[in-house]
C-alpha cells in the first residue's frame, strides 16, 4: 500500500470531486449558464445507481443509467429556464436544487427519506469485486482520467468553440444561424451526465446516501473550487478541486488543542481563499469573469 489509508480515502474523494467541478465548469465557464442546480444531478446521479445496483442491475450499466437519467434532468432544466439570464437563471436553477432535495427527503417509498439508502454495493466488473479502497482509488482514477479526457476534447472541439462563443455573444452567435439553444441544452446535459457518474462513484464508495449529501454546503464547495481554479480552465479546476479538499486535511496536522483545531482550520481555509482570489482575480487559470 503505497498511501495510508486516510490519505487513500482523501485522493478517491479528489477524483470524484474532479469529475463533478470539471462537469460544472463546463456548463458555467465554458457555456456561461449560471447553473447552481449542479450539486441536484450528482444526488440523481448517486440515487440512480444505488437503486439500481440494488436491485441487482450490473454496477457499469447502473453508473451510465446514472449519468443518462441526470442528463435528462439536465435537458429539462435547460427548457425551464430559457429565457432566463444572470441572476434569475441563477436563483431558478438554486430553486431546483432544493425541490430535488425535498424529492429525495419526501419520496420515502423509493428513497427512504432521511433515513437514506444504506448497504450500496460496492462495484462489481466482469465478475471482479472492488473491495479495498486501493482498489477502489486506482478505479476512481481511471474513470476520472477518462471522464476529464472526454471533457477536455469536447471545449478543444469545434462544439466547443460554439460553447464559448454563446457563453461571450449569444446574440450573435443566432444571427450566424446557430441554434443556442440546442448548444445550451447539450453543453448541459453533458455536464449533468459526467455530475451523475460523479454520483454514482461517490455512492458506491460511501455506500449510504441520505439527501443530506447534497444539500447547499456541497454546493457552495464545487462552486468554490470552480471559481478559485478559474472559469473555463479544466486544469485549474483540476488544481482547485485537490487544493481545496486537501488542505483541510493537512491542516488537522497542526499540533492545536481540538477546541482551537476547528475553528482555525476554517479561518486558515478562509484566508487561503480569499488571498488566492486578491491575486488571481479570475482565479488560478481562469480565463474569464463571472457575470
Amino acid at each position: 500500500m503505497i498511501f495510508s489509508a486516510y490519505q487513500t480515502h482523501i485522493f478517491i474523494l479528489i477524483f470524484i470531486y474532479i469529475i463533478l467541478v470539471v462537469s460544472l465548469n463546463l456548463a458555467l465557464g465554458y457555456t456561461g449558464l449560471l447553473n447552481l442546480g449542479h450539486v441536484a444531478f450528482f444526488g440523481i446521479g448517486a440515487y440512480t445507481s444505488a437503486l439500481l445496483a440494488l436491485e441487482g442491475l450490473t454496477y457499469i450499466a447502473a453508473m451510465i443509467a446514472a449519468g443518462l437519467f441526470a442528463s435528462v434532468f439536465g435537458y429539462l432544466l435547460v427548457i425551464a429556464t430559457d429565457r432566463l439570464r444572470g441572476d434569475y437563471l441563477a436563483m431558478a436553477t438554486l430553486g431546483f436544487s432544493f425541490v430535488v432535495y425535498s424529492l429525495l427527503l419526501n419520496l420515502r417509498d423509493v428513497t427512504r427519506g432521511a433515513m437514506g439508502i444504506p448497504g450500496i454495493p460496492k462495484p462489481t466488473i466482469l465478475d471482479f469485486t472492488i473491495r479495498t479502497n486501493d482498489q477502489y482509488l486506482i478505479f476512481v482514477l481511471l474513470v476520472c482520467a477518462i471522464s476529464v479526457f472526454i471533457m477536455y476534447r469536447i471545449v478543444n472541439s469545434p462544439f466547443g468553440k460554439l460553447l464559448e462563443a454563446t457563453r461571450d455573444n449569444a446574440v450573435c452567435l443566432r444571427v450566424l444561424g446557430k441554434n443556442t439553444l440546442s448548444l445550451k441544452y447539450k453543453a448541459m446535459m453533458i455536464s449533468a451526465f459526467f455530475a451523475g457518474i460523479s454520483g454514482s462513484l461517490y455512492a458506491h464508495y460511501i455506500t449510504f446516501i441520505d439527501p443530506t449529501s447534497f444539500y447547499i454546503s456541497e454546493l457552495i464547495l464545487v462552486l468554490t473550487i470552480v471559481i478559485v481554479g478559474g472559469l473555463g480552465s479544466i486544469k485549474g479546476s483540476i488544481v482547485a478541486t485537490a487544493l481545496i479538499i486537501y488542505i483541510p486535511e493537512v491542516l488537522r496536522m497542526l499540533d492545536l488543542p481540538s477546541s482551537v483545531l476547528g475553528p482555525a482550520r476554517q479561518a486558515i481555509y478562509a484566508v487561503i481563499l480569499i488571498t488566492i482570489l486578491m491575486i488571481r482575480p479570475k482565479g488560478l487559470f481562469g480565463k474569464v469573469d463571472l457575470e
